[in-house]
């Protein structure tokens, strides 16, 4: 197989779909891979680097995905890259189909079969290609915040750990999953005040036993919720239904509640995000304030560290990369029930449930389109 990898094209994205060590391996499979000049530039890795593990560099985009039977890439495909998908060629990549019909179309359009890395699951429930970066984006998230909350930046100025006779800052972390337990280790890190709302009780009593006191838990309600903003210097959102839309936990009206210059920070926001008031932002223009309240709602937090991010993905991605083009992606698919659950479309088929009712598009089980 020719596994083709683009350079990613999103805004301030330079993480890169393969490293070398993964060509090699794929090398070493027998497979083919035929990489884009400069794409493995952002997370440090120079085309020679690739020339020596064995791959082709391709001088363009339009080279790589004309030619590869399978593109390996980071973030979804923008509009320019899904026009030059085609039927026959296998897409494997973050997706977040649910709030984006217009990618959702493109594809069902282009005819590819195209594999979300954010729905591939494990034996034991887990997203074991959404957690690397999961990981990643809930330790930038009190940074993030921090540097939101910064006067010059539009925040309350309010440091995050506090001095000796100031009181720290209150953060409340809206899910305690991998994001919401990775947030709250750096904000608890950092000296802050952290509370988690999650709606697990054996996860809120893991954390509880994690952290050793050091945070506190809460079972989330609404009433909970709006109970905490009013105290809240920062809020992450950490929510996740695996494939769907984001659920919206707090309103545009209770942005009147909270303290003028407090900050939300939307790790959700791949998913819609689940503040009411959320859109996506990008690392060039991360912040913007809705009554009073600064939002981060950056699409790509990963993207702000490519050299970790490409490195803790890659090695999540790659026996995966491996049984898709060893096997084929319809036997690998066959073979594996979780990585299954990872196909999103397939031939003008939309293959994900969760996104057909998010979206209102009839959906096929992955199962059908094997059978």
């Amino acid at each position: 197989m020719l596994i083709g990898i683009p350079t990613e094209i999103k805004p301030q994205e330079f993480r890169v779909g393969m490293r070398p060590d993964a060509v090699r391996e794929a090398r070493a499979h027998g497979h083919e891979v035929l990489i884009q000049s400069g794409a493995g530039l952002g997370s440090g890795y120079p085309d020679a680097t690739y020339v020596e593990a064995g791959a082709e560099i391709a001088p363009d985009a339009q080279t790589v995905f004309a030619r590869a039977d399978m593109i390996v890439k980071v973030k979804e495909p923008q509009a320019l890259e899904r026009a030059m998908l085609r039927r026959g060629q296998v897409l494997f990549t973050y997706l977040h189909l649910a709030p984006d019909p217009d990618q959702t179309r493109d594809l069902l359009n282009s005819g590819v079969t195209a594999i979300a890395y954010e729905t591939v699951t494990d034996a034991r429930g887990g997203l074991p290609l959404l957690a690397p970066m999961s990981e990643v984006a809930g330790r930038l998230a009190p940074q993030a915040g921090a540097w939101a909350l910064q006067k010059a930046n539009g925040g309350e100025g309010v440091l995050l750990g506090g001095v000796p006779g100031v009181r720290p800052a209150n953060v409340i972390v809206i899910g305690g999953g991998v994001v919401g337990t990775a947030a709250a280790r750096v904000a608890t890190g950092m000296g802050a005040n952290v509370t988690v709302l999650d709606r697990s009780i054996p996860r809120l009593s893991y954390l509880d036993d994690i952290f050793m006191g050091r945070l506190t838990t809460q079972y989330a309600t609404a009433a909970g919720t709006a109970e905490l903003l009013p105290s809240a210097d920062m809020v992450i959102g950490a929510v996740l239904i695996p494939g769907a839309a984001a659920p919206k936990l707090v309103s545009r009206a209770q942005l009147a509640t909270m303290k003028p210059g407090a900050v939300l920070v939307d790790v959700a926001i791949d998913q819609g995000g689940c503040f009411e008031t959320s859109h996506p932002t990008t690392h060039q223009d991360p912040i913007y304030e809705v009554d009073g309240i600064v939002h981060y709602c950056v699409a790509n937090m990963p993207g702000a560290v490519p050299r970790t991010s490409t490195q803790a993905l890659g090695n999540a991605t790659l026996p995966f990369v491996l049984a898709l083009a060893d096997k084929g992606w319809r036997q690998a698919i066959h073979d594996d029930p979780y990585l299954r659950a990872g196909l999103s479309t397939h031939e003008g088929k939309l293959t994900s449930p969760p996104v057909g009712a998010a979206l209102g598009i009839p959906s096929v089980t992955p199962e059908a389109v094997i059978a």
